[in-house]
């Protein structure tokens, strides 16, 4: 057994039963999660990625380890992005904060299946068609525009495609509010009759959010690493700890102010280093420290000007 094969078992036994005991605890266990509870969560997470990262340097090599910690750093300040539409699409459906671990807890899984699939097929078309490491660094750079001055993430969820397809295959019940995402209710044809409820309508809304976030993060990862070991591991790792990073961030929104204009930066030196690719090399630890630098510039200019209507920002019934 080669070491790269070793790091995939132990990555799949980690993934596996923190996933488990995740939805344990949300099935068995249901209550809000609080501040104190999300940072140790948060915590834990972060300590097992740094774990792995460096077992991954000593069993592989260190290029390959710095390439995992950029990885895990772009997926992770992107996901912190997109923690506050997640926050926009539970207050717009009204979700209790009771319930709102359960459906984290299974959006993440369903993220972790669709990013498997949406990664083994980046690497493989780039493995083919080089050029594509161009198209993708385009992509990025009109991404970071966007986000620097477009109004994105601004629309009501609610008036999601999705939803009026599913209204097409089942039933809707927006009034149940037990915390399950089916329930049976009789109708004026027939007896029985399974109906969708708000809660199941949110998991969908927020796994099509999760696909149009991976096509910003997976090619910026890509950017960083075309090896499918370290661009899904770190992406996975950065994604499974969303569940306690959403309610950690909304206890402390006004720290991530300038995130966005980070992020877009962040994106906009990928996509410049893909597209620069034939001209010049940025080494993996160069690009590791501007990324950090960055973020860690955007947390501290939030904490130097803070807002003067700040509040905190997680809602729900």
């Amino acid at each position: 057994m080669t070491h790269l094969q070793l790091l995939w078992i132990i990555f799949i036994v980690i993934s596996v039963a923190m996933f488990c005991l995740d939805i344990k605890l949300s099935a068995l266990h249901v209550h809000e999660i609080n501040r104190k509870e999300a940072a140790k969560l948060c915590l834990t997470w972060i300590v097992i990625t740094v774990v792995f990262g460096l077992l991954s340097g000593w069993l592989l090599d260190k290029t390959r380890m710095i390439q995992f910690f950029t990885g895990y750093v772009i997926e992770y300040s992107l996901s912190v992005d997109n923690m506050f539409v997640f926050i926009m699409i539970f207050e717009a459906f009204n979700v209790k904060r009771l319930f709102q671990p359960k459906i984290l807890t299974w959006g993440i899984l369903g993220a972790v299946v669709m990013r498997l699939i949406l990664i083994f097929a980046g690497v493989e078309l780039m493995s083919r068609f080089h050029w594509l490491l161009y198209v993708f660094g385009a992509v990025l750079i009109f991404t970071a525009a966007k986000m620097a001055f477009g109004n994105e993430g601004e629309e009501d969820p609610r008036k999601n495609p999705v939803i009026r397809l599913l209204g097409k295959i089942m039933p809707l019940d927006h009034d149940d509010h037990s915390g399950v995402f089916f329930v049976k209710k009789d109708t004026a044809e027939k007896k029985a009759v399974w109906h969708a409820t708000t809660l199941f309508v949110t998991l969908l809304v927020i796994e099509t959010s999760d696909i149009v976030f991976a096509m910003d993060s997976i090619p910026a990862v890509l950017g960083i690493s075309q090896e499918t070991f370290v661009v899904y591991t770190s992406n996975i790792f950065a994604v499974v700890g969303l569940r306690s990073l959403y309610f950690l961030l909304a206890s402390i929104m006004d720290l991530f102010r300038f995130l966005k204009p980070a992020v877009s930066i962040i994106l906009c030196f990928v996509g410049v280093k893909m597209l620069g690719e034939h001209w010049f090399r940025i080494s993996p630890g160069i690009s590791l420290c501007v990324i950090i630098g960055v973020l860690a510039t955007a947390i501290l200019l939030s904490v130097l000007l803070p807002r003067k209507d700040s509040g905190n920002g997680l809602h729900g019934a």
